[in-house]
């Protein structure tokens, strides 16, 4: 079957759902009744012109699209079910992230609490791509690291499933690099609104774009404080020298700035303008990226929405607003303390709160995340990957400036056991071979079996800095993980080929007609085995064996199988292509070893789930496409054999440290002068791509089971993932047979062992062989 996603159209440059319709009025001489609207038509009346030119500024930027919005990357949502794998470490570090805060008492969303293995949370309401989660109060119990239940405490009932909203992991920034998370009125608290008009402009709600009472009040307070305590400019005012002109102090700017003011007054409602200021403040400078509005302003500094946060905290908010740089609270902490306490008491003196309110407020610290939460997303490769993808459905300026909303593939639980098995295994390889093995680096990729999600990406030893993206530009030969092909090719063909075929493992000489040159491949070990059966062949990676087998079918069988595993670049044919000599990046390996672990489909490795637009509408849905390659009967056997190689082939020396009850498969790859060191590794979970070498391409030291596949081990032992044994297909029966020399045996005889086989080719034999295992 293939199920495609139909491409939708690409978003337009403009979008009316962001514009502020101008505000209706019942007569178009509703200002007659102001004598003061009348002056200032008088006073501007000989500047006609000039004011004409302002106002089409004005109307044309404020009803229009105002600003480029960032898109925002998330990663999955953490879907929490009975029986999952989760330790309460892994829970909390989740919830941390989040920014929910850790209690006695579970009060309100966004708080939990936790003893021993009983943890309670009330999660967050969230807008998916497929419906909308309310807010819920939820128990959940852990046992051996596992979730032994979900209830419902509100309504005591057991839950089968419940999502918390997923965590930020990055964003495209526009143009200018300006960030900002749009609210409206409704989102932000109204005790905030009441204390930065008191602040900023007490007047607001009656001056008509500027105040000559709010500049003198504004020098009095000033005066008796010893310092700035309010500004003389309006909001509105504000708005207009943020929102259309440069910050240049000349006459000429104030007047337009005035000018414009009371043009924005004129046109929209006190609503609509604070609202625009609310979303267009600036709150602060990270590095290049400057933070605008109160809604991203929360996330800057406290990693919580703007709903979620206490008084202190929205004191600190307003505090920041008069000088960002100045009340900079992570770099002059005693200066921005000192100013939200200043107006924590003039929110007590306003009757806002409380003088018990402002004492207990003014006593919390102040509150700021240590780390810029927001700004440092320590996934760069996989949002390479999610960029490349977004590239085929979207223009660059869509990306930067639509608000688009995407929600990822990316397990962050996953991703950090992946970075520790890769941080700590290169820093073990490079203690225990000082001599040979220096300056090593790697790759990782993992993925989902059964629909090609891509769950992990690591690079490096440093996966958190951006730089050269191994898992998806380092393009190495592969080495023997190329044999999977060719023995897929093989057992394509059960009439000619199964598992105990006998292949002849001895020396082999090609010449090439064009130049004479003569190609000698060797086995690892440099020593012949004679005739073995295929399935030893590929459990132990011998060279000789594979090369015959491979010439015995045809490059161009082999080509072709390779195709159809989901290789799309071009390589030449040649001989040494059956060792290896094929350049792919461990993502392009990912997709290859993809169609064997999902049983033979071809499913696209993706990193996007869905993307909305910045209302929360869909806009792309990134369906699963699978596309059947391989017979499933021809992969059992591969991956049977591949099984083989994990537990007494290349892979058994790491093998023996993994819980035996995991089925496991995996192919070791090894390169010329030791330089690539490969391992593609499966259950019925996770697909695992690991390479390990030198950005420089020199020889290291490691062989695909020395290196990689040591890495892999470990990642395995710490993630536990599912490893079930695989269904039989109806075409395969199982045949007791010996495993040196893969004649016929039975039960219980010495080194017999069972065998799969297709019936095309055992049909005779097998309709009397039971299926007794």
């Amino acid at each position: 079957m293939n199920h495609t996603r139909k491409r939708s159209p690409r978003l337009r440059p403009r979008r009316p759902v962001r514009s502020i319709p101008k505000r209706q009025t019942t007569s178009g001489f509703r200002f007659n009744f102001k004598m003061r609207w009348l002056v200032v038509i008088l006073i501007f009346l000989p500047f006609g012109s000039h004011i004409a030119s302002l106002d089409a500024q004005v109307r044309h930027h404020f009803e229009g699209e105002r600003w480029a919005l960032p898109a925002r990357v998330y990663a999955r949502p953490l879907e929490i079910y009975t029986g999952m794998n989760l330790s309460r470490a892994a829970l909390i570090e989740e919830l941390d992230s989040l920014g929910y805060r850790k209690i006695e008492q579970t009060l309100e969303a966004g708080h939990y609490s936790y003893k021993g293995n009983e943890l309670q949370l009330i999660t967050r309401p969230f807008h998916f791509w497929d419906a909308d989660e309310a807010s819920q109060q939820i128990q959940i119990s852990l046992s051996d690291n596992r979730v032994a239940a979900i209830r419902n405490i509100v309504t005591q009932q057991n839950v089968a499933l419940v999502r918390i909203e997923p965590r930020l992991i990055g964003k495209i920034y526009p143009i200018d690099n300006q960030d900002r998370l749009l609210v409206t009125l409704e989102d932000i608290p109204a005790l905030l609104i009441s204390a930065l008009l008191a602040t900023e402009d007490r007047s607001f709600y009656s001056h008509m774009g500027i105040s000559f009472r709010g500049i003198m009040r504004a020098a009095v307070e000033n005066f008796k404080a010893g310092e700035m305590v309010q500004g003389g400019s309006t909001i509105t005012q504000q708005l207009v020298k943020n929102f259309y002109l440069t910050p240049e102090r000349k006459m000429a700017r104030k007047l337009n700035e005035a000018a414009m003011a009371m043009l924005l007054e004129f046109h929209y409602t006190k609503k609509q303008i604070l609202e625009a200021y609310l979303n267009e403040v600036n709150m602060g400078q990270d590095g290049d990226r400057a933070i605008h509005g109160m809604g991203v302003g929360a996330q800057f500094y406290f990693n919580r929405p703007i709903e979620e946060l206490k008084l202190h905290e929205i004191a600190l908010l307003i505090s920041v607003v008069r000088a960002p740089s100045y009340y900079n609270p992570r770099k002059h902490p005693d200066r921005t303390l000192q100013r939200r306490n200043m107006i924590l008491d003039l929110m007590a003196d306003q009757k806002m709160i409380t003088p018990a309110q402002a004492l207990e407020a003014k006593i919390q610290p102040l509150g700021v995340v240590d780390e810029v939460q927001d700004s440092i997303f320590p996934y760069p490769a996989f949002l390479e990957v999610v960029r490349r993808q977004l590239r085929e459905d979207y223009r660059e300026e869509d990306l930067r400036s639509e608000g688009l909303q995407i929600f990822t593939t990316l397990d962050p639980i996953l991703q950090k056991q992946a970075e520790e098995s890769m941080v700590e295994g290169i820093k073990r390889l490079e203690k225990e071979n000082k001599q040979q093995v220096k300056n090593l680096e790697g790759a990782m990729v993992i993925s989902n079996n059964e629909n090609g999600e891509l769950l992990a990406v690591v690079n490096g030893k440093k996966p958190h800095y951006a730089g050269f993206n191994r898992p998806l530009n380092a393009t190495r030969p592969i080495g023997s993980l190329v044999k999977a092909a060719v023995y897929l090719a093989a057992l394509e063909q059960p009439s000619l080929y199964s598992l105990t075929s006998t292949l002849s493992d001895t020396p082999y000489e090609w010449t090439d007609k064009n130049t004479g040159e003569k190609w000698n491949p060797q086995n690892y070990d440099y020593r012949s085995h004679g005739n073995i059966p295929l399935v030893k062949a590929l459990t132990y990676s011998y060279n000789l064996a594979t090369v015959r087998l491979g010439m015995e079918l045809g490059l161009d069988k082999v080509y072709n199988t390779l195709k159809k595993m989901g290789i799309e670049r071009e390589f030449p044919i040649y001989p040494s292509m059956l060792l290896g000599s094929i350049s792919l990046t461990p993502l392009e390996v990912t997709q290859m070893y993809q169609t064997i672990a999902s049983g033979g489909f071809r499913i696209p490795v993706r990193a996007i789930r869905e993307v909305l637009n910045h209302d929360g509408k869909p806009l792309q849905r990134y369906a699963l496409s699978v596309e059947q390659r391989f017979d499933s009967a021809a992969i059992f056997l591969l991956n049977y054999a591949l099984q083989q190689a994990v537990r007494q082939g290349t892979g058994r020396i790491v093998a023996q440290d993994l819980p035996s009850d995991m089925i496991l498969a995996g192919k070791t790859g090894t390169t010329n002068d030791l330089r690539d060191s490969w391992f593609a590794g499966f259950g019925s979970e996770l697909l695992t791509v690991i390479w390990l070498g030198r950005d420089d391409n020199k020889s290291m030291g490691l062989s695909g089971s020395s290196g990689a596949m040591r890495i892999w081990g470990d990642f395995i032992k710490s993630v536990r993932p599912a490893a079930e044994q695989p269904l039989t297909p109806t075409r395969v029966r199982w045949k007791w047979v010996d495993n040196r020399s893969g004649n016929s045996s039975r039960k219980g005889a010495a080194g017999a062992v069972l065998m799969p086989y297709i019936i095309d080719r055992e049909s005779s034999t097998l309709a009397e062989i039971s299926d007794n295992k």
